[in-house]
């Protein structure tokens, strides 16, 4: 099975240098999401400073795959 990398970037650079490995991208898309949310449940509050943070999901030669990005932005009242 192929070993996907979900690597995080939000002012620093967290690799994943284990991966997970699983089936398929489809899997690793899903996969993705699952890990981001629970990344945004655990920064709570701190999510709405408004810095911008990715996901950049490579295979296991480093080539980029897919990135998800995610930024809480207030509108002005």
């Amino acid at each position: 099975m192929p070993i996907y990398h979900f690597n995080v970037q939000d002012g620093v650079s967290l690799p994943d240098e284990v991966g997970h490995e699983l089936p398929d991208l489809e899997t690793a898309k899903r996969e993705a999401v699952l890990l981001a949310g629970a990344l945004i449940r655990e920064l709570g509050a701190d999510f709405w400073q408004g810095d911008e943070w990715r996901m950049c999901v490579t295979d296991h030669d480093g080539r980029q795959l897919f990135t998800l990005l995610f930024a809480g932005t207030m509108a002005g009242a």
